[in-house]
């Protein structure tokens, strides 16, 4: 007995401070557990419940937000883009279906609200009321990732078209070349090279026009708008 005592005695004498810092640090990990075991469980079942509540929010009221917003938009965009479109009627909408200004009104912080933004502002632009097209546009927030690439650069684009037709062609056609920058892509790409092309020879600037078009020859030769470039 005397010999197990003193090698259980040796034993606990050669512990290193390291080694009694973690046993420490481990008993009373053990006995803060012990104590306080309800109250652990109580914290878990809550992270629980608030994860529900988070998951239950975004069921029952986020996402039939979306499909709505989705739903108003698509009806907004078939009146835009009929031939001979109403672009009052597909902003302002009518008894038999909403607008673009119903969408943003009502869904301004959905993706589809978002995205009525824009088409709110190019009806404004068309109907002439270019400070609510500013406004609209200024409320359309960039769309992440390569899909929304071209969807930005149209964006862009209608300030660009703004600002032309509020006679600052120097702002239009920098707004212009941004957009032409922002997706590369046979549509928008050589569609805003070649306003910027105008905007500059509206300014006189004859050898940037010029630069523009050669572009598009270059880059994107079988564009609509590489067509029309061989016009000058």
């Amino acid at each position: 007995i005397l010999t197990k005592t003193l090698i259980n005695f040796m034993a606990k004498e050669v512990l290193t401070p390291q080694e009694e810092m973690l046993e420490a640090a481990q008993t009373q990990t053990e006995n803060f557990f012990e104590k306080n075991s309800k109250m652990v469980v109580v914290a878990i079942v809550a992270i629980f419940v608030l994860a529900a509540v988070v998951f239950g929010y975004k069921k029952v009221i986020v996402e039939p937000r979306m499909t709505k917003a989705q739903e108003m938009l698509f009806e907004a965009q078939y009146r835009f883009e009929q031939d001979n479109a109403d672009f009052a009627l597909a902003l302002n909408g009518d008894a038999s279906a909403p607008g673009f200004a119903q969408v943003v009104e009502q869904y301004g912080n959905t993706p589809a609200g978002n995205l009525a933004n824009m088409y709110a502002a190019a009806c404004s632009l068309r109907l002439g009321d270019l400070a609510q097209a500013e406004k609209y546009i200024k409320n359309y927030s960039s769309v992440k990732g390569p899909a929304g690439e071209m969807i930005n650069a149209m964006a862009i684009g209608i300030e660009g078209d703004i600002a032309v037709e509020q006679d600052n062609l120097s702002k239009g056609a920098s707004l212009f070349e941004k957009a032409a920058a922002a997706s590369d892509n046979q549509f928008t790409t050589p569609l805003y090279l070649r306003k910027a092309s105008q905007a500059y020879r509206a300014m006189g600037n004859v050898e940037k026009a010029n630069a523009h078009l050669q572009a598009i020859m270059d880059r994107y030769p079988s564009s609509i708008d590489s067509r029309e470039a061989t016009t000058y």
